[in-house]
């Protein structure tokens, strides 16, 4: 399967180190193997690689070199830096992490001018469709039952999704989190995931989570930020610009897997498109800089609308996620008033026709997660 950046990736391989991250078993390895003919990988976390590495006893003789989970080691970007100051390319050289590369302390010097970063994301209906030739209902409906991870998407068996997202919940917590921070109450960050599952899209009360949990809510925030470092799960954060009688609220937290949401299928589509958003957004800032932001909006009155796509600080689309209502929601037409020049949009999961009132169009679901990168470039 050919993922969606590895055409440009190979366009930065002869001159930048890569770094590419991205949540576990979302596909980083398999993707840096097919980049060239010849290789050689090396995981930081087999016993025989780290030794190589520590010696810097990998061959030269091959096209690309790929480090897996090297931010483990002490200083290892100083290490990577040495390499490619004094030798150069070729081979070119990818770093890959199941956490995100900035967060470990232990990481020595800058590699500031060197490297290129990329974020690796799960499956979207706009990829499945392209690469896997398949309709983008059936797409996304797949994506809502079995998530959104190359391994069970492509298995389409519930009972294995089930089985792989424990065996991989485990293996995030009780490996990826051990080596990025000393935490002792594994199981508190269990139910901790466990709990976000479970309100995805909801406003966060990190009062209510740390009285589940029976901890402070400094400690809750701190949770919620390891977490989000290691692609378990991402904020959407309050939009407050240039409107008026808006008010801060408190983030919004989705998750990587989709199928990993515990509640119903409007949460899960929720999610879905959020996801999405995500991707692209992380695609626009990796291959081009722009800075973009992915926000919801809500004011005093309680109008609300999911999501605020920004890119290099312009609104540019809003979006308002429903599962069955046909009808126009009023929130998208109150914050047109403050965002005029923002396309607004309705996704409808199970949508009968296409509408279009004023300058709000209404869409099937699966229509608009299949065009979304062109409906962000076109906006």
């Amino acid at each position: 399967m050919i993922r969606y950046l590895e055409n440009k990736i190979k366009e930065d391989l002869p001159e930048k180190i890569i770094l590419l991250s991205g949540p576990r078993q979302v596909g980083k390895t398999t993707l840096s193997k097919q980049l060239v003919d010849s290789f050689a990988y090396l995981n930081y976390d087999a016993t025989a690689d780290r030794k190589i590495i520590h010696n810097e006893e990998w061959t030269r003789e091959v096209q690309l070199v790929i480090f897996d989970e090297l931010h483990k080691i002490k200083n290892w970007k100083s290490r990577i830096k040495g390499i490619y100051d004094t030798e150069g390319f070729p081979p070119s050289i990818i770093v890959t992490g199941s956490a995100r590369l900035d967060t470990y302390k232990k990481s020595g010097e800058s590699l500031a001018g060197r490297y290129f970063p990329f974020r690796l994301h799960p499956l979207t209906v706009t990829e499945a469709c392209k690469d896997l030739n398949a309709d983008s209902k059936s797409v996304l409906a797949n994506l809502l039952k079995f998530g959104c991870f190359p391994e069970p998407y492509l298995k389409g068996s519930e009972t294995f999704s089930k089985r792989w997202r424990r065996t991989h919940t485990d293996i995030i917590i009780r490996e990826d989190l051990l080596d990025l921070e000393k935490v002792r109450d594994i199981k508190s960050i269990e139910i901790l995931i466990d709990l976000i599952r479970a309100r995805v899209g909801a406003p966060t009360s990190y009062t209510s989570l740390a009285n589940d949990l029976q901890v402070s809510v400094h400690t809750v925030k701190h949770w919620l930020q390891i977490l989000e470092n290691l692609y378990v799960i991402f904020p959407v954060h309050p939009y407050h610009k240039n409107i008026t009688r808006s008010i801060l609220k408190a983030s919004k937290y989705y998750v990587y897997d989709t199928g990993g949401v515990d509640g119903n299928i409007g949460q899960r589509l929720e999610n879905a498109v959020a996801c999405a958003l995500l991707r692209e957004l992380h695609y626009i800032e990796d291959t081009t800089g722009s800075k973009t932001g992915l926000f919801y909006l809500k004011d005093k009155e309680q109008h609300e609308v999911d999501f605020l796509v920004v890119i290099d600080n312009k609104p540019i689309i809003m979006i308002e996620v429903k599962t069955g209502d046909d009808q126009f929601s009023r929130s998208l037409f109150r914050f047109k008033r403050y965002l005029k020049n923002t396309k607004a949009v309705q996704v409808v999961f199970d949508l009968k026709r296409k509408k279009t009132k004023e300058t709000v169009n209404m869409l099937p679901a699966h229509e608009f997660l299949k065009d979304l990168p062109l409906i962000i470039h076109a906006s």
